[in-house]
């Protein structure tokens, strides 16, 4: 195994759990599907600042980390297609 190969490994574990955590660390949708079909309001002061929660951050951040995880599998592929 070469040291490239152990890296790559380590920040992609690293990356799962951290996702994992931030994933956890939200909360539900308690809408559920009456929320789908009949549709939320957003007209209230909450509605409004949903961008400035602190859920709206940890979704933020959990979709960066996984394009952070979705570049690093594809590297990782591609580079051990390569040396291969």
């Amino acid at each position: 195994m070469a040291w490239y190969e152990i890296v790559l490994g380590v920040l992609l574990m690293i990356t799962a759990v951290v996702i994992t955590v931030f994933v956890l660390m939200q909360k539900t949708d308690t809408e559920g599907l009456s929320g789908a079909i009949v549709g939320g309001s957003s007209d209230s002061f909450y509605g409004k600042n949903k961008g400035r929660t602190k859920d709206a951050q940890l979704a933020k951040i959990t979709k960066v980390l996984s394009v952070i995880f979705f570049i690093l599998v594809l590297g990782t592929t591609l580079i051990l297609a390569v040396t291969r």
